[in-house]
């Protein structure tokens, strides 16, 4: 029988179960020059 309150060691990987992709430091990036340019259009126009 397992003691519950001992620690339990897993990898990284499958503790989050899945890949970490950098996608979205790229989309906010994006985004966020993106809200800024737009801005500047309307305060030009």
């Amino acid at each position: 029988m397992t003691d519950h309150n001992d620690p339990q060691h897993i990898e990284t990987d499958r503790a989050r179960a899945g890949a970490t992709p950098h996608m979205t430091r790229y989309i906010l990036a994006i985004s966020l020059v993106l809200i800024v340019v737009i801005f500047a259009v309307f305060l030009l126009l």
